[in-house]
């Protein structure tokens, strides 16, 4: 990743104080230079089934091997940009092409009220716990990318994060994983097992602590990708979203759940 594309980025977006809410041109010689190192985008307007469309394609270029290897690459290097594409690829495998259709009117029932999971405007997207719009027009990519960047994302199932995600790392050279990444997932998997029964995702990233190099917010992201990926997975179902937390994909994982030694599996079993 280019140094100098990746800070005129990071400074777009972020400074000591936190977030820039200042707005910001789509030109210049540094957008120009990050949009030429492949950083920075010009708005993007887009269908929802030109997304789709994208997504199915980039499944052709983009193999659970390479998202797996990015991911345990990311782990002793703490390039945490590479991480979010185990779930975006995991989420999205199963993804069929399929025009919008519009979710309004379709998850209220009388007598039990909601009964199925609204993630966007998309009734076929949400099935795949995917938030979708019908339409996209002069979307700022840059913010997608300054998070994935910055902490490893944040909107993980939002269908034009998927797209940039996937299309991002098809764009990537081969990863090399080490021995110590290894490692790394075998501890952290290690961390989940011995999880107390009642333990939820907050007892659990304060636990990760120590394992490998993050902040609490990489953490947090680290968590929700595994969730996403089916990885830390709810053994029964627990309805709502509980606590006061900034959870999402997780958030109702419990320590007796573990984890899904099948995804485990699935994912990383040629180093395992």
């Amino acid at each position: 990743m280019d140094k100098k594309a990746k800070q005129i980025l990071m400074k777009t977006f972020w400074s000591s104080k936190g977030w820039n809410s200042a707005p910001y041109d789509f030109s210049g010689e540094d957008f120009e230079y990050a949009k030429s190192k492949g950083l920075m985008f010009h708005p993007l307007t887009i269908s929802h089934e030109e997304c789709i469309d994208k997504i199915i394609a980039l499944h052709e270029k983009v193999t659970k091997e390479q998202v797996a290897a990015a991911f345990l690459h990311s782990l002793s290097t703490r390039k945490v940009h590479l991480r979010s594409a185990l779930s975006s690829w995991a989420l999205t495998e199963p993804l069929k092409a399929h025009a919008f259709e519009s979710n309004t009117g379709k998850y209220t029932n009388p007598e039990n009220g909601i009964y199925f999971a609204m993630y966007g405007d998309c009734h076929l997207c949400d099935r795949y716990h995917i938030a979708s719009r019908e339409q996209y027009t002069n979307e700022d990519l840059n913010v997608l990318n300054f998070e994935r960047i910055k902490w490893g994302g944040i909107r993980l199932n939002y269908l034009l994060y998927l797209m940039l995600d996937l299309e991002l790392l098809s764009k990537e050279e081969t990863f090399s994983v080490q021995e110590e990444d290894v490692a790394i997932l075998r501890q952290v998997l290690a961390i989940i097992a011995s999880s107390e029964p009642t333990d939820a995702a907050r007892q659990l990233e304060k636990r990760l602590n120590g394992a490998f190099a993050s902040s609490k917010n990489e953490r947090d992201v680290f968590m929700e990708i595994l969730a996403s990926a089916g990885i830390l997975a709810p053994s029964k179902d627990r309805p709502g979203r509980g606590g006061k937390n900034d959870f999402f994909a997780v958030v109702n994982w419990r320590g007796e759940d573990s984890y899904s030694e099948q995804a485990v599996q699935n994912f990383f079993g040629p180093w395992l």
